[in-house]
């Protein structure tokens, strides 16, 4: 069990009550050496080796007041949620004990400011623990839970997940929460590019209209997998297809054909992806295995200027263009999130350590950076792709 450590003079006593289950939730009505009061008897009630509650509950006031009285460390203590649980209210109705029996104005507003700004913190993290529950209770359906809950994907829930890598001792563990944090970013930034770009997210509905308009189930089926055939299966179709299917999912008032429906459209857009995978995906398995930053780059502007070496240069490298290569990269994002042990395309099951994700993010960012921000691109005025 992970302890809510507070201030390393009481660490072991927070340990005392991680594993005791006697603390309460008293009336706070006693004062510091500042005010004076009756004390409840829990209040006086020594809950670990040499701290009453109200004692430890000052501890907390002083810590956070005054000893890290940046919010960002606050969360570095309230992310131990199980632990803070048993006695936030404690902590809630000494600060409003402490104010109420304040008479210096300044003091007071202080114990009163800080119980509000703690108290934002402490349900904004039990909004970032409810939404890891849900993520870790349903990690095949992270698109879908991106669609539905986008608002949800703050900076600070992906902070959230930082503070509580550095609470966790096991590798294991640690590495599951930081692969699902790459899984949500990737989720996140196909879903914002997407929307972003109005004329591909127009062309993406015009295709799963299409897809619909099918006389049958079994050719709707069909019209995905011949979409996957001529590459017509991109991200921003993905999206819509997970989009449509996460809210049917979790409709209660969806007829069961309409459900029944997106379901065999969603997975056979996972096991079409095993026939969409061209030479980008080749070139994207090269420049994913070199280590070196600088000798990564430089493949990649290699790989988007053929131009007249192209015998010259190594008939193991595939070339195409920043906008393709680009498409590729998000698909194979969209492939390994749809389902990362399922998936059909082999390519996006190898995709299983994070440093490999994030060199992934980091060529997509590079391309949109140094590439498709600058319009036409030298190779695609030079070369149409090649087939």
């Amino acid at each position: 069990m992970y302890v809510f450590c507070v201030h390393v003079l009481i660490f072991d006593s927070l340990q005392a009550i991680a594993d005791a289950s006697r603390i309460t939730n008293p009336n706070e009505t006693s004062v510091s050496s500042t005010y004076t009061a009756h004390k409840e008897e829990n209040d006086e009630a020594e809950i670990t080796q040499g701290y009453t509650l109200a004692q430890f509950c000052d501890k907390m006031i002083e810590v956070f007041m005054h000893e890290k009285p940046q919010t960002k460390n606050w969360r570095k203590f309230l992310v131990f949620r199980d632990e803070w649980n048993k006695y936030r209210e404690s902590f809630y109705n000494r600060c409003q004990a402490r104010a109420d029996s304040e008479h210096d104005p300044t003091m007071k507003q202080k114990l009163i400011a800080l119980a509000r700004k703690v108290k934002k913190i402490d349900n904004e993290m039990d909004q970032h623990t409810e939404l890891l529950k849900e993520i870790q209770g349903n990690p095949t359906d992270i698109n879908a839970i991106v669609a539905r809950r986008r608002k949800d994907f703050t900076g600070e829930f992906f902070r959230h997940l930082g503070v509580l890598l550095d609470t966790i001792d096991s590798l294991e563990e640690r590495d599951a929460i930081a692969r699902l944090g790459a899984k949500c970013l990737s989720a996140v930034s196909t879903y914002d590019n997407a929307l972003e770009n109005v004329e591909d997210l127009n062309i993406a509905q015009s295709k799963f209209n299409e897809i619909l308009n099918s006389p049958s189930l079994d050719a709707a089926c069909e019209r995905v997998k011949s979409m996957a055939k001529a590459k017509e299966l991109d991200s921003s179709l993905i999206l819509l297809i997970n989009k449509t299917w996460g809210v049917a999912k979790e409709s209660t008032t969806m007829k069961s054909e309409v459900k029944d429906i997106m379901y065999h459209i969603y997975k056979t857009t996972k096991s079409s992806l095993r026939s969409i995978a061209p030479k980008e995906i080749k070139l994207l398995k090269y420049l994913l295995n070199i280590t070196d930053p600088e000798e990564r780059f430089s493949a990649l502007a290699t790989a988007f200027s053929p131009g007249d070496e192209r015998d010259a240069k190594d008939a193991d490298i595939m070339y195409t263009t920043p906008k393709e290569l680009h498409k590729w990269i998000k698909i194979m994002l969209d492939a390994y999130l749809l389902n990362k042990e399922e998936t059909e395309l082999r390519e996006a099951r190898q995709l299983t350590q994070p440093v490999i994700i994030q060199r992934l993010f980091i060529l997509k960012e590079t391309i949109e950076a140094e590439y498709m921000k600058q319009g036409t691109t030298k190779a695609e005025k030079d070369e149409e792709p090649e087939e």
